[in-house]
């Protein structure tokens, strides 16, 4: 019955990948986000502490919903603590870590037996990342403590780190 109710869709121009994107959109109030992708913020903790990085007062815990669509990119770009992203729905995630002169590539989202943390990734604080959906979409959640600023946020900007991203090959400048 799905299979057929994808064909029909398919054939007034529409895939159920396409309406469930547009679902996902309108149920969480998703905004286009800077770094590319849709994202609603969900949870910003009452509770404050000092960030040990620069040592301003942030909410203790912040979570958003994110949203990666087919030929989107989340830009490079770090965060000045540690971020877990987690994997909902939709296609697996590709992301991308840079890490002192080193790139890593992990696939996110699908069962592999060779990892626990399967639907989840820990990109640590002043580590820059980047991610596309491997698919169609795919939904997550993102959860940053101390919390999430945009003051705290930042892509690559300097040519040195450019160079480096460019010089280690792959497709790695793409998400520049």
């Amino acid at each position: 019955m799905i299979a057929a109710l994808d064909v029909s869709l398919s054939l007034v121009g529409i895939t159920l990948s396409e309406k469930r994107i547009q679902q996902i959109i309108r149920q969480f109030n998703m905004q286009p986000h800077p770094e590319g992708g849709y994202f609603s913020e969900e949870y910003r903790s009452d509770s404050e502490l000092v960030s040990p990085v620069n040592q301003l007062a942030r909410a203790a815990v912040t979570h958003i919903y994110f949203l990666l669509t087919q030929g989107q990119v989340s830009r490079w770009h770090k965060v000045l603590h540690d971020e877990i992203w987690n994997v909902y729905e939709g296609d697996p995630l590709r992301i991308l870590t840079l890490s002192g002169k080193s790139i890593t590539s992990r696939v996110i989202g699908e069962l592999n037996t060779k990892h626990r943390s399967d639907f989840f990734e820990v990109i640590r604080g002043g580590d820059y990342q980047a991610a596309e959906t491997t698919g169609q979409y795919t939904f997550l959640g993102c959860t940053v403590a101390p919390g999430f600023e945009f003051k705290d946020f930042s892509y690559i900007e300097d040519n040195k780190t450019k160079e480096l991203v460019i010089n280690l090959g792959e497709d790695y400048a793409r998400f520049l």
